[in-house]
Formats: C-alpha cells, structure tokens, sequence
C-alpha cells in the first residue's frame, strides 16, 4: 500500500490504528477550520496529546500534507452517532480522510488552490485504491457502507457537527462528477499496445493457414505475435494442435 506521491509535507502523526482493520473502499473529506498550509495541518495533529488526525491535510495554498499512512486508521470521524450501522471510527477503518483548509465561520469555504488540490489528491487515490475505483455519492447515510451506492462519506453523520462545512458538503456531487470525468480521460489516454498480427507479403499464405486451422491463435486477445520467438513448450502445443487436425485418423 502506498502514499499520495503529490505529498508536499510530511510529519506522521502518532494518533492513528496501525495497521487499519479493513480494507480501503472509502473517502472521507473533512473542513480543518483554519485557512492553513499543510504543513499548519500536519503539525497540529502531531502531539499524541491532540488524540486526533488525519490521512491527509490540504492546504489553504494547495499544499498536501501526509499525516498518516495509508495503511493505518487516522483517528479523523469520531463521535456518538451511528450511520448505517457504523460509527465513525469504523468509518475510519476503511476511508482515506482528508482535512482540507477552510474559513472558521459558515459556510467553511475553502480557496481555490485547496480546492484544485483535493481534486488531484482525489484523482490520484482512487487510481491505486481499486477498492474505491471511482468515487460515488447520494447525501444519503443509510448507504454508508454500500459502497457500490456510495463511498463517500461525511462526518456529519457520524458527529453532531456540521464537518464538512455545507460549502464543500453541498460541493461533494461535483467533486465526485469530476474526479470520476478526470479518470475516465485518463484511462482513454492509455496507450493501446501495438499488435504485431500483420504479416508481410511472403508470411501472408503461412500464416492465414495456421490462423485459419487454429494450430496458431497468438495471445487470445487479438495479438498474434507473429515476429516474437517462440519456446519449446509453444512449439510443441502448434505440434499438436497440427496433428489433430492433418495427422492420421
């Protein structure tokens, strides 16, 4: 399991599960309120005194900061409440929390820059997090959980506090829209590898007659390989698949 190699900052904080008990299928994204950098962020959740922290901070200038590892439980959702069953410190077994710089007053915007930066942080978690794969969201708590409904939740839910702030909580639709459009753009840049089942002018006959009676049928994905070496075990399996065609009846 790896970290966000977009990390300006990092100091670990000692307020965490290590490891986290359950597998990584959701996102938590949470107001710090304070416009600080990353760094502010990070440092701040540093003493175990704090009891609290994050897997992520934001920062207000669009720094990022790594507080915990992936791989641990940051102590971020706390509260009394349950969500679909769940309090939020299991909610933190399997989200990926982020605490993104805001105003200290409602709505808890939060700038540009931060905003910019969470959605690449977003971006980049959910390509190597297939358990989250794409990010899905209803505003619905009796999903929490369900994570092929919605993997995204708040701690709102799990806390009576109003964290995200109503700005980013009523921006989680289009934050999820977009990171999702970025991903799916993404995968369509991916280059196509380059087939080699194109013979030349002299190969043509051979190879439309192995092709034709199956001796030779490439990787099964359209590949052929015709110019690639062949070993031993391959050799002797085109061996085969020729005299059960033509050999003796």
């Amino acid at each position: 399991m790896s970290n966000s190699p977009l990390v300006t900052y990092t100091r670990l904080s000692p307020n965490c599960t290590a490891p986290r008990r359950h597998a990584i299928d959701t996102v938590t994204i949470h107001c710090i309120v304070g416009q600080w950098t990353a760094k502010q962020g990070c440092d701040f959740f540093a003493p175990a005194s704090r009891q609290a922290s994050a897997n992520y901070v934001v920062g207000c200038d669009g720094s990022i900061g790594l507080c915990v590892e992936e791989c641990d439980r940051a102590w971020t959702s706390g509260g009394k409440l349950t969500a679909g069953g769940m309090t939020g410190s299991q909610n933190d077994q399997r989200a990926i929390t982020i605490e993104v710089a805001s105003d200290t007053t409602h709505p808890y915007a939060v700038t540009d820059k931060a905003l910019k930066a969470l959605l690449e942080l977003l971006v980049d978690i959910c390509q190597r997090n297939p358990g989250i794969g794409r990010l899905r969201w209803k505003g619905d708590k009796s999903l929490v959980g369900k994570i092929a409904e919605q993997n995204m939740t708040v701690h709102r839910w799990f806390a009576a506090k109003s964290c995200p702030g109503d700005y980013l909580y009523n921006l989680h639709g289009q934050i999820a829209a977009e990171v999702n459009a970025r991903l799916d753009a993404m995968e369509a840049k991916e280059p196509v590898p380059d087939l080699d089942s194109t013979p030349a002018d002299w190969e043509k006959p051979g190879v439309e007659f192995c092709t034709e009676n199956k001796i030779m049928v490439g990787d099964g994905k359209g590949d052929l390989m015709l110019h690639r070496p062949i070993t031993r075990a391959e050799f002797c399996v085109m061996l085969k698949r020729y005299h059960d065609v033509f050999g003796p009846s």
